[in-house]
């Protein structure tokens, strides 16, 4: 089992899950974060951290889409350990919906 991070960091991109991570496994998107999944221990810390609740555990159903983005973009983008400001915008689109389909930029950091 590895940690995901899913639809409800993208406009968000809070940082507190990465000052906590003790093997550095989060990795910098313009607008979102995500977990390796070869590098995530399973330690579980992360998850009760962030704001938007948007950490979950590989094993919950429906997540494959999400398993499979953290995958492919985590060897795209910049790894990032240091904790950082959330997006301007974050407060007004946590909870929102169908995020993926309409803000996700599979772009690295600006």
């Amino acid at each position: 089992m590895t940690y995901v991070v899913t639809d409800n960091c993208i406009k968000c991109k809070y940082t507190d899950c990465v000052e906590v991570c003790p093997v550095d496994c989060f990795y910098e998107g313009e607008n979102m974060l995500v977990i390796h999944p070869d590098e995530c221990i399973d330690c579980g810390v992360c998850e009760p951290e962030c704001p938007a609740e948007a950490i979950l555990p590989d094993t919950e159903p429906g997540l494959e889409k999400w398993i499979e983005l953290n995958a492919e973009y985590s060897v795209k983008w910049p790894n990032i350990t240091e904790k950082k400001d959330p997006l301007p915008e974050a407060e007004a689109f946590d909870g929102k919906e169908n995020k993926l389909e309409e803000f996700f930029s599979p772009n690295g950091p600006a």
